[in-house]
């Protein structure tokens, strides 16, 4: 037997064809027009290497596309995050497994709703993997009233949806634990887009409880946002060090945007963390390499993206109902960026 898992492009490589055509004559699609030869060719590759097609790709087959879909919803900085590589890493090794195609498109707030439609109602996709979901968002609710297969990464209060979400919550307040335990009562937090988008929300909710668990008023001349324009980020945290009395700490809902903070708290001729801490959230893999180094909450975004991939697919093969819910704990990882030395 074999040592791992015998995969479609397997028998594609030893065949000399692409995993599509392997799909198709597995699969006995009439209307693809193998040829004999070809397909004797699968057939013999396929026997050889012991593959055993999986269950999700041989359902799809039947009067589907064998494609689900991965939207990444833009806002400030999202299109160049690390993120959703990783995401994709792990979605992707879901669907090379399963024998199903991925087509992986990015919108922004003018174009969603024809993204959507072309990819669901234009019976382009079986399923959909949406990323970062809002509360305003009428296009997501309108794949929802069509019965559309939907998997969120995140969540939305109230809503019957599929969803893999990270411990937002609960990774703040880690997050603001720490550094209160440091010595810290004035802590600004700076959310990595408005508060439509419901990652920031369960974010603030956890700076919140810390701050609450403490006997720490909530202030919120010390909280800030960033939009969806290029730059108001950064503008965000300028912002929040102009204030009259400034933070001794700020926590950063991302890693992406901690980089310019740290970057404009040195600007401002103050030392990190002797006259500023930061934390942020994330572990981007190059916070260990920040000036100095960023204390995070580590999150692993490819476990993020094979849990999607495997609940999309068990809703299509029926094997789950609409509405089960994974949530992912994150690490807090402390680094030089909160801590005093001496």
């Amino acid at each position: 037997m074999p040592s791992r898992r015998i995969t479609s492009q397997d028998v594609a490589d030893r065949a000399g064809v692409s995993r599509t055509t392997v799909s198709f004559v597995l699969n006995d699609v009439k209307e693809a027009n193998i040829s004999e030869e070809t397909r004797r060719r699968v057939l013999t590759a396929a026997e050889e290497l012991e593959y055993v097609p999986d269950a999700a790709a041989q359902a799809l087959a039947s009067g589907r596309t064998q494609t689900i879909g991965m939207v990444f919803r833009t806002y400030s900085y999202s299109t160049a995050d690390l993120a959703h590589m990783q995401i994709l890493q792990g979605l992707m090794e879901v669907a090379n497994q399963s024998g199903v195609r991925l087509l992986v498109d990015i919108v922004n707030e003018r174009d969603t709703a024809d993204i959507y439609v072309n990819l669901s109602r234009n019976n382009r996709i079986d399923g959909l993997i949406l990323s970062d979901p809002r509360i305003d968002d009428q296009a997501f609710y309108d794949l929802l009233n069509d019965g559309f297969p939907v998997v969120l990464l995140g969540r939305l209060p109230g809503i019957k949806v599929s969803s893999v979400e990270f411990a937002n919550r609960a990774g703040a307040r880690a997050a603001v634990d720490h550094l209160l335990g440091q010595g810290h009562s004035r802590i600004g937090f700076v959310g990595y887009a408005p508060l439509s988008f419901t990652g920031v929300t369960e974010r603030l909710q956890g700076y919140q409880d810390a701050l609450a668990a403490a006997d720490i008023a909530f202030d919120e001349t010390l909280v800030r946002y960033g939009d969806r324009k290029p730059g108001t980020g950064l503008a965000a945290i300028t912002s929040l060090l102009e204030i009259s009395e400034l933070p001794t700490a700020i926590f950063v809902s991302s890693d992406v945007l901690a980089f310019p903070a740290l970057a404009a708290i040195r600007q401002h001729g103050l030392r990190i963390p002797e006259d500023i801490a930061v934390v942020g959230f994330d572990d981007h893999p190059l916070a260990q390499y920040a000036a100095p180094p960023l204390t995070t909450v580590r999150l692993s975004f490819e476990e993020m993206g094979r849990q999607a991939g495997k609940m999309l697919l068990d809703q299509l093969l029926r094997a789950a109902a609409p509405g089960r819910e994974i949530e992912l704990a994150g690490e807090l990882i402390v680094r030089a960026s909160s801590v005093r030395q001496g």
